[in-house]
């Protein structure tokens, strides 16, 4: 109630005198622009003992100083999902990743293969997921760096699902116990499983293809090019995994792989003949379905083109009998007209059998026009 009673006091003592003129004050400094964050790409960082997850650190540095405690037994598996370049270099530094490895890691599109730097192995895979949805065959490219204790994987697609792959592995520590070799392992085990609803989905729209070949689609033509580039594609990221496998297994005793790694390798290696086996087939098929596709085309334009000539024919036959009787019909016209300009000089004229005579005339020529047309069978 006070602040009431003094307010209208306060406001009357202010009458009568002069404005004073506004204090003009600095601006106040503008805010240091803050250094945007950079997102990590690190999807998941994980630390091993005996097969068994034991930390899950923050970054990969902290994930690094695990491995200089001087555990042998320990792993470092590393998760990434389309890198920025700084972040891939500091990788690099910290693991001492060889430097020709990590630019194609970062540049991506490389086919598949399998180098080995001293003792880190760097494999490159495509993987392949079949879209039902759309019916095409989508690819991704997967990059994995080996070493003793550590496991770097670079993915640049969804597929494939290296989540599922750790899951796995985590519930068999056993295996994982094995060591980077065992994420190898589990890695492109994965890779050639998810090959196979790719094999069962272009099997499937082979079928489709043939059908519609034999039901004369004209859209058909398109398709088989599309799939065939598929199929060539697919036969690009398949085909060379029996030469790393291949590879993989000729180091087996110089480096001293696991019994039981090695029959799981030849496991995935008789998988990945399969596949190429399978996948050259449907190549061969493409090609006969095609060259099919061609014939049958050809044949329906040969028809085509026999149905417009017989129809050509057909109209010409026509056209001549309608102009041997247009020629029957215009001889007595030609003559009646003639006689019906009755000139005095005209012969017959006032011939009391010139009447007679023009008819006879006209019948004597339509006769013998009819007989002349029938002899070559225009009527």
């Amino acid at each position: 109630m006070a602040d009431r009673r003094l307010a209208p006091l306060t406001a009357l003592s202010t009458l009568g005198r002069r404005p004073r003129p506004p204090v003009l004050r600095p601006a106040p400094p503008a805010p240091a622009p803050v250094p945007p964050v950079r997102q990590s790409r690190l999807v998941d960082n994980a630390v091993y003992a005996g097969g068994r997850r034991i930390a899950t650190p923050s970054s990969a540095e902290e994930s690094h100083d695990w491995l200089t405690e001087g555990f042998d037994d320990r792993l470092v598996w590393l998760g990434l999902y389309r890198p920025e370049p700084a972040e891939l270099g500091e990788l690099a530094e910290q693991y001492g990743l060889p430097e020709l490895a990590v630019e194609d890691a970062i540049q991506a599109h490389q086919r598949p293969k399998f180098e080995r730097y001293g003792d880190t192995l760097f494999v490159v895979l495509k993987a392949a997921r079949y879209l039902d949805a759309t019916e095409e065959v989508e690819f991704g490219e997967l990059h994995l760096f080996l070493g003793q204790q550590f496991a770097v994987t670079v993915r640049h697609s969804e597929s494939p699902d290296l989540a599922r792959v750790r899951r796995r592995l985590e519930s068999e520590p056993a295996l994982l116990a094995k060591g980077s070799e065992a994420v190898l392992y589990a890695i492109l085990d994965a890779v050639v499983d998810g090959y196979s609803p790719v094999v069962a989905g272009l099997a499937n729209d082979i079928d489709e293809i043939e059908t519609e070949v034999f039901r004369g689609d004209p859209g058909v033509s398109r398709r088989i090019y599309e799939l065939s580039q598929e199929v060539l594609e697919f036969q690009r990221a398949a085909q060379p995994l029996t030469g790393i496998l291949a590879a993989i297994t000729a180091g087996f005793d110089k480096y001293g792989v696991d019994e039981d790694l090695r029959s799981y390798l030849r496991d995935v290696a008789d998988h990945v003949t399969q596949v190429n086996e399978r996948i050259e087939a449907f190549r061969l098929q493409l090609r006969d379905i095609l060259t099919v596709n061609a014939t049958l085309v050809a044949q329906r334009q040969n028809d085509e083109i026999r149905e417009l000539t017989e129809a050509s024919i057909a109209q010409g036959e026509e056209v001549k009998k309608i102009s041997a009787w247009a020629a029957i019909l215009f001889a007595p016209t030609l003559v009646g007209t003639v006689y019906g300009m009755n000139f005095e000089d005209m012969p017959e004229l006032s011939w009391h059998l010139g009447y007679p005579f023009a008819l006879v005339l006209m019948l004597g020529v339509s006769l013998t026009l009819y007989a002349v047309f029938k002899r070559r069978d225009w009527i």
